[in-house]
């Protein structure tokens, strides 16, 4: 009869490589395979392939390319995972609760029929978050509202502070898998959270600083100096705290802007007020998905030129991770303008790396690509931008530029990561 089998057997890591094949099927015998993912809402994400098995009856996805029909085609060993679609539209894959993982589900049918044909093998799988020994400590002390993701072992690890953005809350996935590497990594919520500000309004620098402060102090956390990762707004929170605040070695940015967007920053005396936009610029198309990649004006013009982040101002080395196909905002645009800024004013060129038909929300390897889903500041769903394939190599290198960008600059050595991916 035929079996499933995967390898790690049971469960891996959410960003790990996961190797699937099949046995015991008939020579050249075809076969459909669907994966299927339930996240904790209990919400479906499916994607199919149709494969033919070898002479000796063995599918191993390494080897077998997938033929057309499917989610995908061509040698694709990871396309079950990257091309996972949610089955309600608008839907994105986030990981609310790090301790549990996330199950897979494998069913292996006879033919290439839709519907498919019997069903002749399934089998479950387990994506987890937390490798063995990590520790996840919840943070309240003064106005901080974070989590804590220490490695196993003695410490001290390079320190790293983790910002999402405009969703609000505290994601804790890429903060717990970035721990998983050896480093001390604080999630860090800033508003729609327990009792900081329900809307972004206005944000105090005062308050990451508290977080900044917190990190330096901690017996855990190696200094000099620790590092800071945020994606979309997250991105120019993280660009603004590198630019006033003491403590930042690192700066790694995923489609950020160098303009401060979405609500006023005030530090001390200091008020850098929010890019202006125009709504008029939102294209809606017939499904009534919205495109904003022409809403933003230019920071580079008129009284906008004010909420240009004065990052020339900082003490630290700079990457900026930008999807080509980001229709949330113009990343490389900005990527661009902030490397002029900061050698314009004799500073290092930052690390900028680029990739074509990657979208706006590049996240760790192998989550599924999000093409579209509900933006809270705009009110309906926005399109993402990217191309699932494309997306997903570029979500697998920027994980890798990241770990060792963070390595150099905090732990001042290579990173030995390349060969886990």
């Amino acid at each position: 009869a035929p079996s499933v089998r995967f390898s790690p057997a049971v469960r891996s890591l959410f960003d790990e490589p996961l190797a699937i094949a099949v046995q015991g099927l008939g020579p050249r015998q075809q076969v459909t395979l669907r994966m299927s993912l339930q996240d904790e809402t209990g919400e479906l994400f499916q994607a199919c392939a149709r494969y033919r098995a070898g002479d000796d009856g063995e599918l191993d996805l390494t080897r077998c390319p997938a033929l057309l029909g499917g989610s995908f085609s061509g040698l694709e060993p990871m396309g079950l995972l990257w091309a996972l679609q949610p089955q309600k539209p608008f839907w994105r894959l986030v990981k609310r609760d790090v301790r549990t993982p996330l199950p897979l589900q494998l069913e292996v049918f006879e033919g290439h029929g839709d519907p498919p044909g019997q069903l002749l093998a399934q089998a479950q799988h387990e994506r987890v978050f937390l490798r063995d020994g990590v520790r996840r400590v919840p943070v309240r002390e003064g106005k901080i509202r974070a989590t804590l993701f220490l490695p196993p072992g003695d410490g001290p690890f390079p320190g790293i502070i983790d910002l999402y953005g405009t969703g609000g809350g505290l994601p804790e996935y890429r903060a717990c898998l970035l721990a998983n590497y050896g480093f001390a990594v604080l999630a860090l919520a800033f508003y729609g959270y327990e009792d900081l500000p329900k809307d972004m309004k206005e944000f105090h620098l005062e308050y990451f600083e508290e977080a900044v402060n917190y990190m330096l102090q901690h017996t855990q956390v190696k200094g000099p100096g620790i590092g800071l990762l945020g994606i979309s707004k997250g991105g120019d929170l993280c660009l603004s705290m590198a630019s006033f605040l003491k403590g930042i070695t690192a700066t790694a940015l995923i489609n950020g802007s160098v303009a401060n967007v979405g609500a006023v920053l005030r530090y001390k005396d200091i008020t850098i007020p929010p890019l202006s936009f125009s709504a008029k610029r939102i294209k809606v198309n017939k499904s009534g998905i919205a495109d904003i990649f022409d809403v933003l004006s230019n920071p580079l013009e008129g009284p906008d030129r004010q909420s240009f982040i004065p990052l020339e101002k900082a003490e630290c080395r700079f990457l900026f991770i930008v999807g080509q196909d980001d229709r949330n905002w113009k990343s490389e645009f900005f990527a661009v303008e902030g490397s002029k800024r900061l050698q314009a004013h004799g500073k290092e060129k930052p690390e900028i790396v680029c990739y074509p038909g990657a979208g706006h929300y590049i996240e760790p390897p192998f989550f599924p690509m999000c093409a579209a889903s509900m933006h809270l500041l705009v009110g309906m769903p926005v399109v993402w931008g990217g191309e699932p394939k494309a997306h997903c190599e570029a979500q697998i290198d920027a994980w890798q530029q990241i770990l060792a960008f963070f390595c150099k600059h905090l732990s001042g050595k290579p990173s030995g990561i390349s060969n886990k991916m």
